[in-house]
């Protein structure tokens, strides 16, 4: 039989946390994305957004998703959710990355960065 010191007990149980908290925190974001989305361009448009036609497959992967996370298969209920998400929102993606090109022309952040790279 293996013996357990006593910090190695204090690990366990930190790692176990830390992998619980993880976990939640993972549910929480989507949930909370969703609630978002919906508080900001309303309950209908929302549904709409996802119960399109041509949208559908992907909306039932990322809902299906967070139905697995529920049902206790978080892992795999997290990679049918982000690839749900990523079907979703690939439109978006090019807007979003230039609007960051576009973060890079705000005075503060140029001089911010121009000062980290002359030192």
């Amino acid at each position: 039989m293996i013996t357990i010191t006593e910090f190695q007990k204090i690990g366990v149980g930190l790692s176990g946390f830390g992998m619980f908290f993880v976990l939640f925190e993972i549910l929480l974001y989507f949930i909370l994305f969703l609630s978002g989305l919906a508080f900001i361009i309303g309950l209908r448009r929302t549904a709409h957004f996802f119960f399109q036609r041509q949208k559908l497959r992907s909306a039932t992967f990322f809902l299906g998703g967070v139905a697995l996370v529920l049902l206790r298969w978080p892992l795999i209920g997290m990679l049918v959710e982000t690839y749900g998400f990523v079907l979703l929102f690939k439109s978006f993606f090019p807007m979003a990355f230039g609007f960051l090109a576009t973060a890079l022309n705000i005075p503060f952040l140029t001089f911010t960065m121009l000062e980290t790279k002359l030192s």
